[in-house]
C-alpha cells in the first residue's frame, strides 16, 4: 500500500474559527462546563459543510455569545496539535460587536457568555480551552491584523 494514500485516510484536521470581539477594552468569552470545569474560549466552533470561514465565525459568536458581529479583519491561521494527538486548524478573526439577544439559548456545554479584561484573560492561563486562546489574543495586541480578502472561498 501507497503510504502516503495510508496517512491521508488517517489525518484529518479539524478546521476551526475564533472570534476576537472587543468593546470598551474587553474582549467577549465563553465560559463552557468541560470535563467537570469552567474553560475560556474566544467565540469559536467548527466548519460546517459548504459554509465559509467568515460566515463560520459570524455563526459561532451568535450560538455561543448572543452576539451579532461584524467582521472586521483576519488576524491569522494557527496550527495546534491537542494532548489526544488531534490536530486542529484554526481561522482567527476580529470583529465588532452589533446586537446582542440576551434572551438567545446558547450552545449546549455554554454556561455564560462574559467580557473580560485583558488582565483577566491573562490571569486565567490555566482555565483557557486551548494555548490558541491567548495567542489570538496576543496577537490581536500586538497589532496583527489582516485584510478579509484573504480568506477567500472559490465556488
Amino acid at each position: 500500500a501507497d503510504p502516503v494514500s495510508a496517512l491521508d485516510q488517517r489525518w484529518h484536521p479539524v478546521v476551526t474559527v475564533a472570534t476576537v470581539v472587543v468593546r470598551d477594552d474587553r474582549f467577549l468569552q465563553v465560559e463552557e462546563a468541560i470535563g467537570g470545569r469552567l474553560m475560556l474560549n474566544q467565540p469559536a466552533g467548527h466548519l460546517e459543510p459548504n459554509e465559509s470561514l467568515l460566515d463560520a465565525a459570524v455563526r459561532e459568536t451568535l450560538e455561543e455569545t448572543g452576539w451579532d458581529v461584524h467582521l472586521t479583519q483576519f488576524i491569522g491561521t494557527y496550527q495546534w496539535v491537542a494532548p489526544s494527538g488531534q490536530c486542529f486548524l484554526r481561522f482567527a478573526f476580529a470583529a465588532d460587536p452589533l446586537t446582542h439577544y440576551p434572551e438567545r439559548r446558547l450552545d449546549t456545554g455554554v454556561v455564560r457568555a462574559r467580557w473580560m479584561t485583558q488582565e483577566e484573560l491573562r490571569a486565567s492561563t490555566e482555565h483557557l480551552r486551548s494555548p490558541l486562546v491567548w495567542e489570538i489574543v496576543a496577537d490581536y495586541l500586538a497589532g496583527q491584523r489582516y485584510p478579509l480578502s484573504l480568506v477567500r472561498q472559490v465556488a
